[in-house]
This record gives structure tokens, C-alpha cells and sequence, in this order.
């Protein structure tokens, strides 16, 4: 165990259902991590107020608000810089990071998808994975690299497609061992540490 718990900043753009699985992990002091603040790209949404009732420093840089998205970049960069963070997670948050974000945080930044990569990536992943007809699916646990659910893979948890499944009820059993496999990979990442080689993510410092 580190003498400190890690650090992570969590960046939301909805309702904020992994970050309080989150927060309430981080409730444990054995878990190994806390969350230092949590950033959105819009105000008014739950995920900022479950923060908020956390006790928990939030900011907000809207992309409307800069000349250009690389501006925009930069500007989260930095916002998310003054956290000092071990971790930054991508908890629901839309928007895509960019080379600023990136130069500072690759290797750092984590996301999650609904759908086994490297198959069905992009915004529709339980959609597509029903569409497709496959019988397994899951949710992904992944480092951001610049293309869009691309980055090496951390961690993955499988859900099985029932013949009465629709996209809505499959989506919720999905985010439900999301939710699960989230907290419990960054916990092990936050007391073990982590190292990153090409595509192989491999606990231990």
C-alpha cells in the first residue's frame, strides 16, 4: 500500500452513476484512492451535484466558451493539472481528449466502454453488439490514446445477450458490471500502481 492514497480526478458529462460508485469506494481508506475533484464539459447535471454533496471540488470548461476546441484542450489540461492527480478517469464524459490533454495525461487517462474491444467501439456499443447478434458482450476498461476506444486495454467483464434483450435493457445490465469492474480496477491500480508497455497494461510499479 502507498503511504497516500492516489489522487484521481473524474471528468463527467451525465449523470454521474460511476462516479458515485466511485466515491463511495474511496469512503474505505483501504481502497487506496480518493477523489480530489471532478470536472464537466456542462453545468446542471447530477454527476456535479453528487460531487457537491461529496464535499468534493468540481469546475466546468464548456467547449462553447473557447475560440477553438483546441483552446478548449488546453484549458481542461490545465484545470485538471492543478489536481496534481495520479489518475484521471473518464466517467461518462463526451467529449474527446486532445493532443494537450494527452501529451500531459497518456497513460493516466481511463475510460470505459460498453462493449468487449476491440469489437463495436464508437458511441452504440450495446446497440450495435444486439444488432451484430453476438451472445457476449461487456464493458472495457481502457487507456485513452488519440483514437476513439483504441487505447490498451486494462480491464474487461463479459455480460451475456438474452434472446428478450432490448438495447435499453442490455445497456443496464452492462453498466451495472461496468460500474463493478471500474471501481474494482482502479482500486488495484491506485494500491499497486500500474505501467503501461505498447498494448500491455501490467500492475506493479
Amino acid at each position: 500500500m502507498p503511504d497516500e492514497p492516489a489522487a484521481i480526478v473524474v471528468l463527467v458529462s451525465g449523470s454521474g452513476t460511476n462516479l458515485q460508485a466511485l466515491i463511495e469506494a474511496c469512503r474505505d481508506p483501504a481502497y487506496g484512492a480518493r477523489v480530489v475533484a471532478v470536472g464537466a464539459d456542462r453545468d446542471g447535471i447530477e454527476a456535479l451535484a453528487r460531487a457537491e454533496r461529496a464535499g468534493i471540488p468540481t469546475f466546468v470548461l464548456k467547449v462553447a466558451d473557447f475560440g477553438t476546441r483546441e483552446e478548449w484542450d488546453a484549458a481542461m489540461a490545465g484545470a485538471v493539472a492543478a489536481w496534481d492527480p495520479d489518475l484521471i478517469v473518464s466517467a461518462g464524459f463526451m467529449k474527446l481528449a486532445g493532443p494537450t490533454f494527452l501529451a500531459l495525461y497518456g497513460g493516466k487517462y481511463v475510460n470505459s466502454h460498453p462493449a468487449l474491444l476491440p469489437a463495436f467501439p464508437g458511441m452504440h456499443g450495446a446497440e450495435d453488439a444486439l444488432s451484430y447478434g453476438v451472445k457476449i458482450t461487456g464493458a472495457t476498461l481502457f487507456v485513452v490514446d488519440p483514437g476513439v476506444d483504441t487505447g490498451p486495454i486494462i480491464a474487461q467483464t463479459a455480460v451475456p445477450v438474452e434472446d428478450y434483450d432490448t438495447v435499453e435493457t442490455l445497456h443496464e445490465r452492462i453498466k451495472v458490471a461496468e460500474r463493478t469492474m471500474l471501481v474494482e480496477t482502479l482500486g488495484r491500480m491506485a494500491r499497486e500502481g500500474f505501467t503501461v508497455e505498447g498494448r500491455r497494461v501490467r500492475y506493479g510499479r
